[in-house]
């Protein structure tokens, strides 16, 4: 079925007079993220060519889509921009509340009777607003997405970092805050820095054990988590044409780990079949009237350097698979050279468990070659060493799998079958364990492996590879095994070794579901009525956020000096907390819980000014609330690096911290702190960063003249007396500066859509 038809053919419809018009202003050939990008602009034709890293540009998305622990959020302020529709097709998934246990139907059922009262009331909102809705069990946003909505040439916003994984059908689509949403779904453009671009020549074909997989896992560490902050990063060449759809998506998903904005492949045959197999021949149809203007020129391919700011090339038929980890996904290691690491680094070689799936690699063909190694578990009398999980990424393949025998295959060898949700991938795993603090090696086929993500124990060493490497080494048990060289003994004492992987793109009967878990919404929404009990503990109806009082802000207290990475798991964690996405004040008693103190090399333990002792970190910013004191926040390198949650953002703007003060900023984090009218400034000299003190009082001064391109000016009134005062810098532009008069950008929605 064919989501969106009407929508999508209007799209396709401007795109030569848009491309053309780009073209012109440009005055150059163009690369598929820029015929895309300009394709979108909210103006119409463009007019102007746009600075890449420095311009800012209103869009106008296709389309939003949310997962159901930031859609709370999205959609409570959303309640509040006055429309009766929203002003674009929206989808709500019901994906990150299912914690896994014991399997999936018992875990399913559980989750289904802890979320009513949020299940409801998503339901609910998405049955007045227009909103499709996917209910619990019907798979990962990312994965239910790409099936159903993601189109080539098309553009989306989706409140989950990891929403880049529709790229691998073409689509430009971006990760961003509930706030970002609310403006899009109100009909309101959608503002981005014109980014920069990073073209990735492919080359080659793979082979063996090499999967798309490793392709991210190689780029991830060549750019590192930061490398691609402020860029879309473009795949091409005849070793992209020779990726499956689902592969693609696969690299385009976990290119939220090198910070990228998204990254994108052109469309192809690989896609046509895709979007065939998926049944949506009408989009292929139609994407094949302007199939021309859905890959980059070929001047562009043919001399990438001249069109993009970085280009990297890789060769397939030469590539390793890639283990990365610990602790950081951009730790990159060749398979060869992995045991040598894991030894030398003093890790542990003893693998517990092994996790496969998740929205980056449940595809069909990602079941099907974890099979095959499966398989051979079997075949070959293999007793298998670790623990082992799937995920399905959705129903539709969960049910196409299962028929084609491939999850009995693994419940034959040990494995056990979570539901189609996001589980242990997001921490919302109920780890078994005998020791919940004990130094263990777990290997996923996720995209992330910060410390405590997985399952809250800080010395749980979490690996990413694909999710056949994953099944080898949870049959071996040995971090030290290497399945494409090694011998395993089997129950019979034999000497054996695995054969290459075999993967099947796309099943051969077709796919099939008997309910696939959506919703529609309803026709007339006006007489639904949408409840939060004042007395729920995880729904809390918004109340706006205070304008700026139009003066410096002096006399701030330090609440923390963050040390090191501090990721928005470190500002707001996930796993148990995810139950207060729709809870503002409950969930900002897990504010910056994670964070490393510098004063003390502790997490969540800072000094409170007004008493001299230690505390909890959500506890002391309460405590300055209560007694009218504003206090600052200052943090390291890339701070709100990983996931989209705006509640990294909303906490401290909730609890009173005025402003955060960084050496750098991840994109997403940046952007959201700015919609809620939170002042994010960074070092123009990163020393200065040693010049703060546990027990300085802090000015922010400049701000009654707040200017684009003006840097700002911080004191800081140490306690023996003594000053230090020295220049920071901001991105705001001249919207985002009234966001920050306003108190936050939906005070201005709110007063927009009333007038």
């Amino acid at each position: 079925m064919a989501f969106d038809l009407d929508m999508i053919k209007k799209v396709y419809a401007r795109y030569s007079t848009r491309i053309d018009a780009a073209r012109k202003a440009t005055g150059k050939h163009l690369t598929l993220t820029e015929k895309i990008l300009y394709a979108h602009l909210s103006e119409g034709d463009a007019k102007q060519a746009y600075a890449r890293g420095t311009d800012y540009v209103d869009f106008a998305p296709d389309r939003v889509a949310m997962q159901d622990a930031t859609a709370q959020m999205a959609l409570l302020q959303f309640m509040q921009a006055g429309r009766p529709q929203v002003a674009v097709p929206s989808t709500v998934h019901c994906d990150h509340l299912i914690q896994a246990k014991i399997g999936a139907d018992a875990d399913l059922t559980t989750a289904k009777d802890v979320n009513k009262e949020v299940y409801d009331f998503l339901a609910s909102v998405s049955d007045k607003y227009g909103i499709g809705f996917w209910k619990p069990g019907a798979g990962i946003i990312h994965q239910v997405v790409l099936e159903n909505y993601a189109f080539p040439g098309g553009m989306m916003i989706g409140t989950d970092s990891h929403t880049p994984n529709a790229g691998g059908l073409g689509m430009v689509a971006i990760g961003v805050g509930g706030a970002d949403a609310c403006d899009v779904m109100a009909g309101l453009p959608w503002e981005l820095k014109f980014p920069k671009l990073i073209g990735v020549k492919l080359t080659g074909k793979l082979s063996g054990w090499a999967s798309a997989k490793d392709v991210i896992l190689v780029v991830a560490g060549i750019l590192t988590v930061k490398g691609g902050t402020g860029a879309i990063v473009e795949y091409f060449g005849e070793g992209a044409e020779s990726l499956s759809a689902t592969g693609k998506g696969t690299i385009c998903n976990m290119g939220a780990e090198i910070g990228a904005t998204t990254s994108i492949f052109g469309y192809d045959a690989k896609s046509e079949a895709y979007l065939r197999g998926t049944e949506r021949a009408e989009i292929a149809d139609l994407a094949n009237t302007v199939k021309h203007h859905l890959t980059g020129d070929p001047e562009v391919y043919a001399n990438p350097a001249a069109y993009f700011d970085q280009v990297i090339e890789i060769n397939l038929s030469e590539l390793e698979p890639h283990v990365n980890g610990p602790f950081t996904p951009d730790l990159a290691w060749p398979i060869s050279k992995f045991a040598k690491a894991v030894r030398e680094n003093g890790w542990p070689t003893k693998l517990e468990v092994g996790l496969i799936g998740s929205c980056t690699n449940s595809s069909y063909e990602d079941i099907t070659r974890s099979a095959s190694i499966a398989e051979q578990a079997i075949s070959k009398n293999l007793k298998t060493a670790a623990e082992f999980t799937i995920t399905p990424g959705s129903e539709l393949v969960r049910y196409t799998v299962e028929r084609d025998g491939y999850l009995g295959t693994f419940e034959s060898m040990g494995g056990v079958v979570l539901a189609n949700a996001c589980g242990p991938c997001i921490g919302q795993w109920a780890r078994h364990t005998d020791d919940p603090t004990r130094k263990n090696s777990i290997i996923t086929s996720f995209n992330r492996n910060f410390a405590k993500r997985q399952d809250g124990n800080p010395n749980t060493h979490a690996f990413v590879a694909s999710p056949e490497i994953v099944t080898a080494f949870v049959i071996a048990g040995d971090l030290t095994f290497n399945p494409l060289t090694d011998s395993l003994i089997n129950n019979a004492g034999e000497s054996v070794k695995f054969d290459e992987p075999k993967g099947i793109e796309l099943p051969i009967k077709g796919f099939a579901v008997e309910d696939a878990g959506y919703q529609a919404p309803a026709e007339d929404g006006s007489k639904v009525e949408v409840k939060v009990d004042p007395a729920s503990s995880r729904l809390q109806l918004l109340e706006p956020f205070k304008a700026w009082e139009g003066t410096n802000i002096t006399g701030l207290r330090l609440l923390i000096k963050a040390k090191g990475k501090c990721t928005t798991d470190h500002i707001s964690m996930a796993g148990p907390w995810l139950k207060f996405r729709g809870h503002l004040d409950n969930i900002s008693n897990n504010m910056l819980i994670g964070a490393i103190n510098y004063f003390n090399g502790n997490a969540d333990s800072v000094k409170n000014e007004l008493t001299g002792e230690y505390g909890p970190v959500p506890a002391t910013q309460r405590d300055y609330k209560a007694h009218n004191i504003g206090s600052i926040v200052v943090g390291d390198e890339n701070y709100g690096e990983g996931s989209s949650r705006e509640h990294a953002a909303m906490e401290p703007r909730h609890l009173g911290v005025r402003a955060i003060l960084v050496k750098s900023f991840a994109r997403i984090h940046e952007t959201n702190l700015k919609k809620q009218g939170m002042l994010g400034i960074t070092f123009a000299d990163s020393n200065d960063y040693d010049k703060i003190q546990e027990d300085d009082i802090i000015d922010i001064l400049g701000l009654t003249t707040f200017a684009p391109g003006q840097q700002l000016t911080v004191v800081l009134h140490h306690s023996d007396g003594s000053q230090d005062s020295f220049p920071v810098n901001h991105t705001y532009n001249a919207q985002q500066i009234e966001w920050f008069k306003a108190g936050g950008a939906l005070n201005i929605i709110r007063r927009q859509m009333a007038s």
